[in-house]
């Protein structure tokens, strides 16, 4: 018999953006799931695939570089503070997270984004590691780029 042992290595990914649109926009702009491939460069689909009091589950088709995952989400929503994220199906061994929206004022929030997550293997990092790390590292700049196009330029 053969005994075999897997390592797993968690990775955390921890953004923070200081922008000039209230935390009700930005909220909702990162809870419109199914706009993201308007404007993420790396998301070839989106869907809410299930909607309940409080929740919402969503799959993401992730495209980068000739690579193709499907990643579904199961998103609790608390409007406007937060979305917190946790893995229902995709490439990786485990997903969690947490979107925050902090009101600064009406017109400015403070945004964070929290990911914790491990691959499922080695070939599953190999794989999609790179893309994944891509993905999560990029995702706050985008939704305030977005938001800034959207609702135009805030002023400091």
């Amino acid at each position: 018999q053969s005994v075999g042992t897997q390592i797993y290595m968690a990775h955390q990914i921890h953004k923070t953006a200081l922008v000039m649109h209230s935390a009700e926009r930005m909220f909702h702009l990162v809870n419109d799931v199914p706009r993201y491939p308007e404007f993420l460069p790396w998301c070839a689909g989106a869907e809410v695939v299930e909607e309940g009091e409080g929740y919402r589950v969503a799959s993401l088709d992730i495209a980068k570089g000739g690579m193709h995952h499907k990643l579904t989400t199961r998103n609790q929503v608390q409007e406007p503070e937060s979305i917190e994220i946790s893995l229902a199906d995709g490439p990786l061994k485990s997903l969690t997270g947490r979107w925050q929206f902090h009101s600064l004022d009406d017109n400015a929030c403070k945004v964070i984004l929290t990911l914790d997550f491990e691959f499922s293997g080695s070939l599953s990092r190999m794989a999609f590691g790179p893309v994944f790390k891509y993905v999560a590292n990029t995702m706050v700049d985008a939704f305030c780029r977005r938001a800034d196009e959207l609702y135009g330029r805030g002023s400091v």
